[in-house]
């Protein structure tokens, strides 16, 4: 083997230092709230070891994984898989940064809520769970809050753990964490697909209250205020209802916006009071009473009268008063002609006073003209 320079060491020229001054020149600064991507190379038991890139392998826990539950890390991730990540934390002692995925999930779903919500989308979504307040659900990963006024359905709150429901945004509030949606207005929505204004349906009382009754028609409730029950005065719904009663109703407003549904029962009444004093009467007679309610709204909107939009009026009863007019037309034109005639027989007689007058004054004038000549002639000839 020959001998080596005695110089042959300085000849490396790259220390352990150097190479510590290199990876330190290269080294790319990480902050928390940076999205970096990443290599899995060691699963541990509550966690996974990360490569993006630091000097240090960067760390996830379990319960960063993912915005649902995971039992397991293989459940998300698997070695050598390569994703992004969210830098949760800043080093600690042992220069190791903190990952997650769950945050990325968590701002992903809120934007994808905001754009549903922008959309007035219909989502569907089970309920896990139940509270005094009302009903619990996941939307995107997201915790989601069905308030009791919201939920419509005939069975108990409780019953409806596992049922899949259809929903509205009520509220996408990312910064107060709150996410309230409504099953009553996707129903009410879907219902009123089918629905209008002026329409008769039949329903049940499922409730009363001092305001008013609710009735069901068809899987959603509708408000029967107490002031649209009757034309006559009403101290209290429970005089007239009673829970579970079937009775025939019209719809007067339908607000998708708020899922509601106004009912009225006074509109259908043939007199006054029949609500209270022969209600069988104001059911027959329904559909009769709802179609004049249509007629009304419709010469509102058009400003028409009811007779015009219940289509009274006929060519044979619009003839005489065509003719009315033509002769109030003629008899005026009459009129109007005798008066420039008048005008004219006027105008005629001063102008012929004005050409008389005038005529009688150049006349004096010539006349005397003539004499003044005369005598200045006379008077010439007897001065010679």
């Amino acid at each position: 083997m020959a001998n080596l320079p005695a110089n042959s060491t300085k000849d490396i020229g790259f220390t352990h230092e150097d190479f510590a001054a290199l990876l330190d020149k290269y080294d790319y600064h990480f902050s928390p709230g940076d999205i970096v991507a990443g290599t899995v190379f060691s699963m541990e038991p509550r966690g996974a070891l990360i490569d993006i890139g630091a000097k240090t392998a960067a760390y996830i826990p379990i319960q960063e994984m993912s915005i649902n539950r995971v039992d397991n890390p293989t459940e998300v991730l698997q070695a050598d898989e390569t994703r992004e990540f969210f830098i949760l934390t800043d080093e600690n002692e042992d220069g190791q940064l903190t990952l997650s995925i769950r945050r990325i999930e968590y701002m992903r779903a809120w934007e994808r809520v905001r754009q549903l919500q922008q959309e007035d989308a219909t989502v569907r979504s089970n309920v896990f769970a139940t509270n005094r307040g009302g009903a619990l659900v996941r939307i995107e990963g997201l915790r989601g809050f069905i308030p009791g006024s919201h939920i419509s359905a005939r069975e108990a709150k409780e019953d409806l753990v596992g049922e899949d429901l259809p929903l509205k945004f009520l509220e996408v509030d990312e910064e107060r964490n709150r996410l309230v949606l409504s099953h009553r207005r996707a129903l009410v929505e879907s219902k009123m697909n089918g629905l209008e204004v002026g329409q008769v349906v039949k329903g049940s009382v499922r409730g009363i209250k001092p305001y008013g009754a609710f009735i069901d028609i068809g899987g959603v409730s509708g408000l029967l205020h107490i002031s649209e029950i009757s034309h006559d005065h009403i101290d209290t719904p429970h005089s007239v209802f009673g829970v579970n009663d079937e009775l025939k109703v019209m719809i007067i407003d339908l607000d998708a916006e708020r899922g509601r549904i106004s009912l009225s029962t006074k509109q259908l009444e043939p007199e006054p009071g029949d609500m209270l004093k022969n209600r069988e009467i104001v059911f027959e007679k329904a559909e009769e009473m709802a179609e004049k309610y249509r007629q009304k709204l419709l010469a509102e909107a058009e400003g028409i009268s009811l007779e015009e939009a219940a289509g009274e009026i006929t060519p044979a009863t619009e003839e005489p008063i065509v003719e009315e007019v033509v002769e109030t037309t003629e008899e005026s034109a009459a009129e109007a002609g005798e008066i420039v005639e008048q005008a004219v027989e006027a105008v005629t007689d001063v102008v012929e006073n004005v050409v008389e007058t005038t005529t009688s004054v150049v006349e004096g004038t010539v006349e005397a003209v003539e004499e003044t000549v005369e005598n200045v002639v006379e008077a010439i000839k007897g001065d010679s």
